[in-house]
């Protein structure tokens, strides 16, 4: 699920460097926060959450696919 978030991420932004993803362990589910560089915010954002929509979207399908919960967070 890591390397989905990282490469869709990486081909959204303009500096693809620092892009990062963190895994954070719960009880229920899995939190993976995604950090970009400040100046791509708004490519992974879109207009009016679109983007960020779309790729909560696809992470929660490849999520139900594998049986697991998965919760994505944009950090700054």
């Amino acid at each position: 699920m890591k390397d989905l978030i990282e490469f869709v991420a990486k081909k959204l932004v303009a500096h693809p460097d620092d892009v990062q993803v963190r895994e954070v362990a719960g009880e229920d589910c899995t939190n993976y926060e995604l950090q970009v560089n400040p100046e791509d915010m708004g490519r992974i954002i879109g207009r009016s959450g679109r983007t960020a929509k779309a790729l909560r979207t696809l992470v929660g399908s490849a999520a139900a696919k594998a049986d697991i919960q998965v919760n994505l967070e944009i950090v700054e």
